[in-house]
């Protein structure tokens, strides 16, 4: 039985699948060429000012915010379209275009750890349809999520769903050149083993890791960062890191950009910034602090 059987029969099977030995996973990307690092910004990072009824910016003013601040892209995040169809997309991949920046990836809301069901099939939908809409805007990448472990499911079992699903969705996004990027977000990724894990399973070409530098809460998260950053296709960077046990510390960012050299990352560090201080002030610094420790 090959690895993405094992899982899907596990699943369908109503038992628990146990997880793929990380000693063996999916190889790494392979990239041949020096890292070549770039700077961008999450939409996310001024989610207070882009949504509700008393919005203060508009997705196109974030982009100008990015264009001030010398990025060399923006990460747009699906929560803060006006629209979400292909007119809108243009306008914004023409305000990219006439600010000088790439449009390094969309983030969507969405949970893969899902039996068969009403429930996995609005989560394919969800994701054909931002497939789509990340190929009308340019984005050649989505960052998306494995899911929580669903009440009454154990972690195999949940882990085993995940994969059916990113595999059943793996080829909506391979016909339009779109890669999916799996954070590391709790649930079914908040390992290094979960993660790798369900790369293994899924095994394509159009599927990585989007690698989220706050989100290994282990006793040693830069190892279970280091270990994952080989398939990683997108990187959020936060402002802390926080081990088991511990208060969070502040993000070792020349650690953190070593490591993603390391294993010849290639590609956006995105600022994905969660802390308590105004955005407005705080990103712009944190931003200097990031482009500095890339040299």
């Amino acid at each position: 039985m090959d690895r993405r059987s094992f899982f899907t029969s596990a699943a369908l099977a109503g038992g628990a699948a146990v997880a793929p030995t990380v000693g063996h996973a999916v190889e790494p990307l392979g990239r041949k060429t020096p890292s070549r690092l770039r700077l961008s910004c999450c939409a996310y990072s001024f989610r207070q000012y882009l949504q509700g009824n008393d919005r203060t910016l508009s997705l196109e003013d974030f982009i100008g915010l990015c264009a001030e601040w010398g990025l060399d892209g923006v990460e747009l995040t699906s929560y803060y379209f006006d629209e979400q169809t292909p007119a809108y997309c243009h306008r914004l991949r023409r305000a990219c275009f006439l600010a000088g920046l790439d449009l390094s990836a969309t983030a969507v809301g969405n949970a893969f750890a899902v039996p068969p069901g009403e429930g996995r099939a609005k989560q394919l939908e969800t994701i054909r349809q931002w497939v789509d809409l990340a190929a009308e805007m340019g984005a050649p990448c989505i960052r998306v999520f494995g899911g929580p472990v669903p009440k009454d499911a154990t972690l195999e079992q949940a882990t085993a769903w995940a994969v059916e699903t990113l595999q059943e969705a793996e080829p909506l996004a391979a016909a339009r050149g779109i890669y999916l990027a799996l954070e590391n977000h709790g649930g079914v990724t908040a390992t290094a083993d979960g993660v790798l894990a369900i790369l293994q399973a899924v095994d394509s070409q159009w599927v990585g890791a989007n690698l989220d530098t706050g989100n290994f809460h282990g006793s040693d998260p830069y190892e279970e960062l280091a270990r994952v950053a080989p398939y990683a296709v997108n990187a959020h960077v936060k402002t802390a890191v926080q081990p088991q046990g511990q208060p969070a510390a502040p993000a070792d960012y020349a650690r953190l950009v070593q490591l993603l050299r390391d294993a010849s990352f290639s590609g956006y560090l995105s600022l994905e910034y969660e802390a308590a201080e105004d955005p407005k002030t705080a990103v712009p610094r944190v931003l200097g602090e990031i482009r500095a420790a890339m040299g």
